[in-house]
Parts: C-alpha cells; structure tokens; sequence
C-alpha cells in the first residue's frame, strides 16, 4: 500500500521496492545509463580478463613422469600443390627425435597427397626409400560434395597405424626435433584431445604484427577457456587427438559440406573439460609463412571466421558476450569521461583495466613467444574495434568451396 502526503510518497513492502526502483533508475540522465552501461561493459571485461585470459599467463607445463612410456603416433599432412613447403619442412618432421628403447622411430608420417598437379607426388616418392617410417597416400579424384581437406584427412586418419594422430599442414615448420615428444606428452590419462599453439614467422611491417597479433589473441581464447574446463577450438596446424575419438563423433559428417571447419567445428563437437588437454611449450609449436597482403589475410580470416556461427549455443554465447564488451568498451569509455560527478571514478577504471590488461598480456605474450607484440597490445586492443566491424559480417559469410 502507499500513502500520499503532500509531494511525498509512502510506500510497503514490494511496492516500496518497486516504487524505489522506478524513482531511483527510471528517472536516471541519458549520461547516468552511459557511465552504468560503460561499467558494466567494463566488469564483465575484468572477469574475461581474470578468470580466463590470466590461466595462459599463469600456464605451468606438468612434467611428464619419468617411467611414462612412449606412445606411438601417425602425424597426417594433407597437402595439395605443396612440393615447395614439403621440400622445407618435412624433413624436420621426419627427423623427430622420438624413438623407442631399439632405437626405432616410434611415430609414422602420412602424406595424403591431394590430387596435386605440381611436382608434389615426385617429391614424395623420392625421399620414401630414406625414412622406413614414411609413406604417401595419393588421392586420384574429388569427393563429390566433400570441399576442403576433410576427405583426404579422413583417409589420412583411416590409414593411421597408431591410435594416437598429430596434426599439421604442409606448409607449417614444427618449432624442432622434439614437437611430437612434447605435443604427445598432453595425453595424460582420460584426455583425447590435445590443443597446441601455432604462430606466424615474425617479419618486418604492420601487416605481419597485425596478423600475429590477432593470432595470439585467437590463441589467448581457445587456449584459456580449454584450461577453464569448455573448451571449443583448435587449430589444425598443431592439433592432436584420438582415432576412437574421431569415428565416435562419425568425423565430420554433420558438417562435411562445409569447405572449412576440419578442425575447429570438429573440437567443438568433441571436445570436453574433462577429455583435452592444452600444451604450451616453446618447442611445441608449429610456425606458418603468414599472408603478404591486406586482401589475402582478409579472405583468409573471412573463411577461417565463417564457421563460427555452427559452434554450440554455450559457446556462442561465452564467445560473443567478450566481443560485445570488447566492441563497446572504448566508445561508452569516451562518452562516459562527459560525466563529470563519476570522472575520476572512470579514470580509475580504465587505469584498473589498463593494468590487468598489462599484467595478462605481459604473461600469455611471453609464454606463446610473442613478447616483441607488448609493445603494441594496447593500440590493437583499440583496433579491436575495427576489426570486429570489418569481418562482423563473416559470420554469415559463405565461403569458397575450396581449401587450396
């Protein structure tokens, strides 16, 4: 019940409650909703910021046991027109140094040549006699209704000798000899999925600190929120996981129409806290020749980024809250510096963000081998909010039906 008395209003219970609700935020200043939203946006930030971003900087590599033995593994290359990065970089894969108590190599190679029409099945035949633990499986027609890589990977795993695969591309450098030993050590009892981190060669310009920039931040998520316990990504350039694993969640039949999506449409269906594992070590990553123009790298990330609207709805939503805080921090934050009463509290707030930033980049950059990016942090985090209008439309972008 409420009482009136002149231009004072008494109110009870629920309707008190209610009265003051209405009289204390429905009668706020346009400016008073932009500095709440913009605190808001801000907390919601803080806690992305603390309770996932900071477990890569916090990252602590678990020492395998010693008595561990050694697991056997294929690791499958799907290459396509590749003979040029084949010549490069498969010896180093070929000459891990992984072997068993004989002194035998305990991994295999696959080479799923995908009907190339370069000098690709001439090179791979010419090395085979040097390496017992070597062979090709040459693709001699498409799979009608299959683009991308995904039929010949699936040949590439239905071949595999071992139960155990690691994945990469042809045109990726493992980071030296010991990539498979370290990248394998993540299979502790009950995982099945191992995620692993896959840079940029670093090189002179702004388009190459852009593009690993957004590398490690892509990084930063998929790796964080694995060590969170939900993970829902991985990159195919150094990703490894079970056979049984693969033909339980029948491959990719549920979205082998997609010409991409071989890797992280395939994690997010099968991945789980409990069953993957995260790897971060300087040796086992796998290094990539980035694009060498706007436009390629746009078309690529274009591609990349139009799988994400199959991921699950969980997912979705956790990815999209960061991206809309992320997107709208920095225009609420110079509409909110208007309101004089709460400035100073807005200054603190931006210098508290600032530091946990800081301190979170400072960390993760350095434990993915990205320190000389500090520097920078802070300008493409205000970029972010470009980046997110130019390829917001990838979303629903239908890509090439290609993977070559």
């Amino acid at each position: 019940m409420c009482s009136y008395s002149g231009a004072k209003v008494k109110c009870s219970g629920n309707i008190k409650n209610s009265r003051y609700f209405y009289v204390r935020y429905m009668n706020l200043s346009v400016w008073e909703w932009i500095w709440y939203a913009f605190a808001a946006v801000a907390g919601i930030q803080f806690f992305y910021y603390l309770f996932f971003f900071s477990r890569v900087a916090l990252y602590k590599r678990k020492a395998a046991p010693a008595e561990t033995p050694l697991l056997p593994v294929s690791i499958v290359i799907c290459a396509k027109d590749e003979e040029h990065n084949l010549s490069r970089y498969l010896p180093v894969i070929l000459q891990q140094r992984y072997h068993d108590a004989q002194h035998q190599p305990a991994y295999e190679v696959i080479v799923v040549n995908d009907n190339s029409l370069d000098d690709t099945p001439h090179y791979l035949k010419s090395i085979q006699p040097g390496y017992a633990h070597f062979r090709q499986i040459e693709l001699k027609q498409e799979a009608k209704g299959i683009p991308g890589k995904k039929y010949p990977l699936t040949v590439g795993l239905k071949g595999a000798q071992h139960e155990t695969v690691l994945l990469t591309d042809a045109d990726c450098r493992p980071a030296g000899v010991h990539w498979l030993q370290h990248m394998s050590e993540g299979f502790r009892p009950g995982k099945e999925i191992v995620l692993g981190y896959s840079p940029y060669n670093r090189k002179p310009g702004l388009l190459n600190k852009v593009i690993r920039f957004e590398t490690y931040f892509s990084a930063l998520q998929y790796l964080s929120y694995a060590l969170a316990g939900i993970p829902y990504m991985g990159v195919g350039r150094n990703l490894a996981y079970k056979k049984e694993l693969f033909f339980r969640h029948k491959g990719f039949l549920s979205h082998q129409h997609l010409p991409s999506g071989d890797d992280d449409l395939f994690i997010n269906a099968a991945a789980r806290g409990r069953n993957t594992a995260v790897v971060i070590h300087r040796e086992a990553f796998t290094y990539s020749e980035p694009q060498t123009s706007w436009g390629a790298w746009f078309r690529q990330k274009t591609r990349h980024m139009s799988t994400g609207r199959h991921y699950k709805f969980k997912h979705k939503l956790l990815l999209g809250l960061f991206t809309f805080t992320q997107f709208w921090f920095y225009p609420l934050l110079v509409l909110a510096l208007f309101y004089r009463p709460f400035f100073l509290i807005t200054l603190y707030i931006l210098a508290g963000r600032l530091l946990v930033q800081g301190l979170v980049y400072a960390g993760s950059l350095r434990k993915l081998g990205e320190k000389d990016l500090f520097l920078y942090c802070w300008l493409f985090d205000v970029l972010l909010f470009l980046y997110y209008i130019v390829f917001a439309p990838a979303v629903y972008f239908k890509p090439k039906m290609r993977w070559k």
